[in-house]
């Protein structure tokens, strides 16, 4: 069978998803500045060993390439997206969590938050992306640096991260605290908080 094939389009969309073939430009307010001179990646928290990371010392981490599908809330799905970056465990390795710390918030440049408990962080499909189809990715797309987190809905996947910070409550984020699912799982059209 052809990986294109329909039928196995058909299992790869979860629920309420149709399949387009670029992903879609949404984000609120502006899109911020890069430059990569002053750009940093701080990550805090309830962590052994806080960290920051310039531009360059990023690009430097060990990368890791995993492609996967990209679902938005609003029921549109694109498929094999191929990413690159630093694996999300990598960084917790690095950072070493204390055992109080349960959930990880993602800060980013336009104010944008969301959270996520760290057990669904740790897949190895999960990465901090600087490329997409091995291109560095756009400012439009989330770039320099956006959260991929293919087991959830796209609002998850928080464009132009700048923060990790590690908790051991819960934050809801942006989109969590307007009503929208706390667990986004994409498989149970867990789309709202109920």
């Amino acid at each position: 069978m052809e990986y294109g094939d329909d039928s196995i389009k058909m299992k790869r969309l979860p629920p309420g998803q149709k399949e387009i073939k670029r992903v879609l430009l949404r984000h609120i307010g502006s899109i911020p500045k890069f430059d990569p001179k002053t750009w940093n990646l701080i990550i805090y928290g309830e962590v052994k060993k806080p960290l920051s990371f310039s531009w360059d010392d990023l690009l430097k981490m060990p990368s890791i390439v995993k492609t996967s599908d990209f679902h938005c809330v609003e029921g549109w799905t694109v498929l094999n997206n191929q990413w690159k970056g630093i694996s999300f465990r990598t960084l917790v390795e690095q950072a070493k969590p204390g055992d109080s710390a349960k959930y990880v918030t993602f800060e980013c440049d336009d104010g944008y938050t969301t959270s996520m408990p760290i057990t669904d962080l740790l897949g190895e499909e999960v990465l901090l992306a600087y490329k997409l189809q091995d291109t560095y990715l756009e400012p439009q797309r989330g770039g320099p640096l956006r959260l991929i987190v293919p087991s959830k809905y796209a609002y998850k996947s928080a464009m132009w991260v700048r923060k990790v910070k590690f908790t051991s409550l819960q934050e809801l984020g942006y989109w969590e605290s307007k009503g929208y699912s706390n667990t986004a799982d994409p498989w149970k059209e867990d789309r709202y908080a109920k």
